[in-house]
């Protein structure tokens, strides 16, 4: 087939199966019955195995999703307006029905299939694909050599920089720990705006992971390439010595470091601080009037996108090169893409977080947050170290070296959704898959995907009903939170197993796809906007702002990763020019198959090639960027 990329074209045909098309669900629902699949001629069995998912395509012309009604408030209305909405039930009730969630009831094909409440895929290989797979774990790989070829201005020290550092002997991770921690304590006469980017640090621990790593390199025993090397972690998980807040004035009890955490720790990484988050996560703006906003490093009047806000702030700004998030709604993707960095939403039940409980099960994971391709895809092998007490994780195939140069180049792109996107977003992405199609030989083929606005929604009452179920009281949120949990409060059950009856659906379509398609990644701008402008101000700050309308164009695009399971890579392609203030970064994502979290990070390093050798001007650090290794070094 050739493939005109201005134009759409019939979805090329294959005959090859995916490697994967065997896929097993670890789900506690019963086998799906033969009237709960449909006809025979309508779905074909991938697997005979428990819990077996359908390959099962829908075609269904496009629909724009219609302009959204929700009230905007924010300042004082939005303060006391809450209080009201709130209190008096047939309000929030009016804007739950307001918000258009009784929308799944007008899809009368939803009956014919079940309610899925666990999105966890793990693909089963051929035998001889194990055999390969498994040889390939063993292949050693330089992982320094990954490193991007920058320098100056375009430079953001990697992992393997901080590695370097302390081999040469040049520096000690204590060197880091002192330059770092003024810079980001809040308990300090002069305060600098870095310090708004963590909720809590914990100096004590942090220069008693320094030291002992300091002596590790010093006796020649580091544990590795993480030895040393600074990190943030989410308020939303769990670290010895801190409290868990979630952005929120409360604290949630705690038994100990997250699994996730842990592992990362356990490499010699130091946890420089918690960091801040939108409250409960419930938001992609990191508005937080409890802990305060860290702005956007390239662009003061901008947001730094949540909820992994913090995190997004300190990878961006160069105070670590890795930094952990957590993402039921794009709330990796989202603050890597606004502050130019990389994040991976990783496929569902891969990465332990326990003993931290999850209020968002179905749609939640952890996923590391990076300055560098490299520093992702060194976080992801740590973070993927299986926990025999999370089940799910201890069936996925141990982590793997990413696979570079891919091994297979195939982007899948649904052109009347991509375009959904604003024209400067567009056109960056455009750019960047340009490149890989003409420079680095992808292929693009047309894919169709159905119900996207549906799909939307019932992503959206999903979560909303899940972290609800986990705030009985709403006394001590912030206004905008007060509105979005009475809301969510009001959900009832039928639409709830409707939501996930379309989940059910939305995956044997993309099974499907990666089917015909063996390799497909699914390719769409991580955003449709060119960055989320502050547009109340200091108003905004002080009181927050419920605006549903553009958290939805906001989320346009990534609420299916975390629907449906799938892993997603988010990669920095541009920069625009915004509102006001200057440019904004702009970041595109690729979607791959269940459990094919490697190959993403593969093509992320095709990505990164673009940004560095493609990209007119090359890669773009903020005028408040912090290089400390540079800094030490000149001392």
């Amino acid at each position: 087939m050739t493939f005109s990329f201005n134009k759409t074209g019939a979805v090329e045909k294959r005959d090859t199966p995916s490697p994967f098309a065997r896929i097993v669900l670890e789900v506690s629902t019963e086998l799906n019955t033969e009237e709960d699949m449909g006809s025979a001629e309508e779905a074909s069995r991938v697997s005979q195995s428990h819990g077996a998912i359908v390959s099962q395509l829908f075609e269904t012309p496009y629909e724009a999703p219609p302009e959204p009604k929700n009230p905007v408030l924010r300042g004082l209305p939005l303060y006391y307006g809450a209080s009201l909405i709130s209190s008096i039930q047939s309000i929030s009730r009016y804007l739950w029905t307001n918000a258009g969630f009784t929308i799944l009831r007008n899809i009368p094909e939803l009956e014919r299939f079940p309610p899925r409440y666990d999105p966890t895929v793990i693909p089963v290989a051929p035998n001889e694909k194990k055999q390969s797979l498994s040889s390939y774990a063993q292949t050693p790989v330089n992982f320094t050599n990954r490193s991007p070829s920058s320098t100056g201005s375009s430079h953001f020290p990697s992992v393997a920089d901080y590695h370097a550092a302390y081999s040469s002997g040049a520096l000690t991770p204590l060197d880091v720990a002192q330059e770092l921690l003024p810079l980001i304590r809040r308990d300090v006469p002069e305060r600098t705006e870095h310090a708004t980017a963590f909720a809590q640090i914990n100096a004590e621990a942090v220069l008693a992971a320094a030291k002992a790593s300091t002596a590790r390199w010093e006796a020649g025993h580091a544990l590795g390439l993480l030895d040393g090397v600074p990190i943030a972690v989410k308020d939303e998980l769990d670290v010895e010595g801190y409290e868990r807040k979630l952005g929120s004035k409360s604290v949630f009890k705690t038994d100990g470091t997250s699994w996730c955490v842990a592992a990362l720790m356990e490499a010699g990484a130091i946890v420089m601080g918690k960091s801040s988050m939108h409250e409960l996560g419930l938001d992609t703006t990191n508005n937080n009037p409890n802990d305060g906003t860290p702005l956007n490093p390239y662009n003061r009047e901008y947001y730094c996108g949540g909820s992994s806000g913090g995190s997004g702030y300190a990878v961006g700004t160069g105070l670590v090169p890795l930094a952990l998030g957590v993402d039921g709604g794009g709330s990796v993707r989202i603050p890597s893409s606004f502050c130019g960095i990389y994040g991976l939403k990783t496929s569902h039940g891969r990465i332990s977080r326990l003993p931290t409980t999850n209020g968002a099960s179905s749609t939640s994971v952890v996923g590391p947050m990076a300055a560098n391709m490299i520093d992702l895809e060194l976080g992801f092998r740590i973070l993927s170290k299986s926990d025999s007490a999370f089940p799910s994780s201890t069936f996925f195939p141990p982590p793997q070296a990413a696979p570079v140069p891919p091994t297979n180049k195939i982007l899948g792109i649904y052109r009347p959704w991509f375009d959904q996107a604003d024209p400067s977003v567009r056109k960056a992405c455009s750019a960047a898959l340009g490149y890989l199609h003409k420079t680095l030989g992808y292929e693009l083929v047309d894919i169709t995907i159905p119900f996207l606005h549906p799909g939307q929604t019932a992503h959206a009452l999903t979560i909303l009903a899940e972290i609800a179920t986990t705030q009985p009281s709403i006394e001590d949120l912030t206004p905008a939170n007060k509105i979005l949990i009475s809301v969510a409060h009001h959900t009832p059950a039928r639409d709830f197993l409707l939501a996930q009856r379309l989940r059910e659906l939305l995956m044997r379509h993309l099974a499907a796809l990666f089917q015909e398609h063996p390799g497909l990644i699914i390719v769409t701008p991580t955003t449709t906007l060119p960055g989320w402008h502050i547009s109340g101000g200091n108003a905004d700050l002080r009181y927050g702002v419920s605006d549903a309308n553009t958290s939805l164009r906001n989320m346009r695009y990534v609420w299916l990763a975390n629907f449906s399971g799938c892993p997603c890579l988010q990669v920095p392609v541009g920069y625009v020019e915004a509102v006001k203030g200057g440019d904004v970064p702009i970041g595109m994502m690729g979607m791959g198959e269940w459990s094919t979290d490697e190959q993403l990070i593969g093509f992320g390093y095709d990505v990164e090639k673009w940004l560095h050798e493609g990209l007119d001007g090359g890669r773009r650090r903020p005028e408040n960027f912090v290089d400390i290794l540079k800094s030490l070094s000149g001392k």
